[in-house]
């Protein structure tokens, strides 16, 4: 039964892929296999979805957040000060990132077994890795 709300969820998703953006794209895909990949009963994805969205959208806005704090710096101008006061930033930054990343754990651990989590992992780091390959290989099939 799991397989076919899996197999019914990427036929729909797979059709609203044509009218979406790369990004909403890639994110229908992602959804896609990492539900293959956690094997979810119907109650542990009504409850594990909505964390792991508001997860990925705190850590997206975080990432954006330190792209800016270091985008249009001028090293050569930056003065000791100004470094330090950038650097105590940074490592702001990546304490919330730390932060955000423990709490996200916590609340999984309340859904889904720790080796889910281990698998959820490593389905997002299995995505990533795809996604860089296919970008590789079409970017060199476009420079032929």
């Amino acid at each position: 039964m799991k397989k076919g709300y899996i197999i019914l969820f990427i036929v729909l998703s797979s059709v609203n892929v044509f009218a979406q953006t790369k990004d909403e794209k890639v994110k229908t895909l992602k959804i896609a296999f990492i539900t293959e990949k956690l094997d979810l009963s119907k109650t542990e994805a009504q409850k594990f979805w909505p964390i792991y969205n508001t997860y990925e959208a705190e850590t997206d806005a975080l990432r954006d957040e330190m792209r800016a704090q270091r985008k249009d710096i001028e090293i050569e101008k930056l003065s000791e000060a100004d470094a330090k006061a950038l650097l105590n930033s940074m490592m702001q930054s990546n304490e919330k990132r730390l932060l955000l990343y423990t709490q996200y754990v916590k609340d999984l651990k309340q859904i889904i077994s720790a080796k889910k989590i281990i698998i959820l992992k490593k389905s997002e780091d299995d995505f990533r890795r795809k996604l860089f390959e296919e970008y590789k290989k079409r970017h060199k099939n476009s420079n032929k």
